[in-house]
C-alpha cells in the first residue's frame, strides 16, 4: 500500500487529512500552493485532470472529488476499523446521503453565496438580495441536518464514521468564515463539538 495526497491548507482536501489521521494510515502528504498555480503541474495533473486538490494516489492510481475519496477510504480501509458503515446496510445509506447532500445540495447554496461576496468577487459581480437568499438557504438546510440528528450521536446513529469527517470538517468551515450562528441548531453544534473534539480533529490546526 502506498498512498500519496496532494492537499493544500483550509481547501477541500481537510476532510481528508482527517479521515487518513482517523484511519490511522500512513501516507506522503504533498503541499500544493494553489496561489503559484503549482495544481497545474504536470505531476499533479497525471493523476487528475481537472488539476484541483485533493487528488489521492493509491498504489499508483490516482482519484479526485472529496466524497468520491471518503467513500474509497471508507469502503476499503474503515469498515474494518468501525468507522464506515458495511455495504448495503441501513447504516451505508445514510452515510451515502449526507455525503452526497453535502456537496450537491449544500455546495449549491456555497457557490451562490460565494458569487455574491464581495470578498470573493468583484463587488459589481455581487448582488445583495441572491447573497441574502443564499445564506438563508444555508441555514434552512443546517436546520435539516439538525433534525436528522435528534436522537442521534452521529450521522449514522450511535457511531462515528468518515461521513461525520467530511460533512463537520465542510460545515465547520462553512459555519466560521461564513459567520452563521449555530445557536438555533443546538443538535448540530453538539454534533460538531464531538466531532472536532476527537484527537485526530487536531490535524484541522
Amino acid at each position: 500500500m502506498n498512498i500519496k495526497l496532494y492537499q493544500a491548507p483550509m481547501s477541500t482536501a481537510t476532510p481528508i487529512v482527517w479521515a487518513l489521521a482517523e484511519l490511522g494510515l500512513d501516507y506522503e502528504s504533498i503541499t500544493v500552493d494553489l496561489k503559484k498555480g503549482e495544481q497545474k503541474q504536470e505531476e499533479l495533473l497525471a493523476h487528475n485532470p481537472m488539476g484541483q486538490v485533493p487528488t489521492l494516489v493509491h498504489d499508483g492510481q490516482g482519484m479526485f472529488e472529496s466524497s468520491a475519496i471518503i467513500n474509497f477510504l471508507g469502503h476499503t480501509y474503515g469498515v474494518e476499523r468501525d468507522l464506515w458503515p458495511a455495504t448495503g446496510s441501513a447504516e451505508h445509506m445514510v452515510a451515502l446521503t449526507w455525503i452526497s447532500w453535502l456537496g450537491v445540495t449544500v455546495g449549491a447554496s456555497i457557490r451562490k453565496v460565494f458569487a455574491n461576496t464581495p470578498a470573493w468577487n468583484p463587488p459589481e459581480l455581487c448582488n445583495e438580495k441572491q447573497l441574502e437568499a443564499g445564506r438563508a438557504e444555508l441555514h434552512r438546510l443546517l436546520g435539516i441536518l439538525d433534525k436528522h440528528l435528534e436522537g442521534r450521536d452521529y450521522i449514522t446513529g450511535k457511531s462515528f464514521t468518515l461521513a461525520d469527517v467530511i460533512v463537520a470538517a465542510s460545515l465547520a468551515w462553512i459555519t466560521r468564515n461564513l459567520n452563521l450562528d449555530t445557536a438555533p441548531t443546538p443538535q448540530l453544534a453538539a454534533w460538531l463539538g464531538r466531532c472536532l473534539g476527537r484527537e485526530s480533529a487536531k490535524v484541522l490546526g
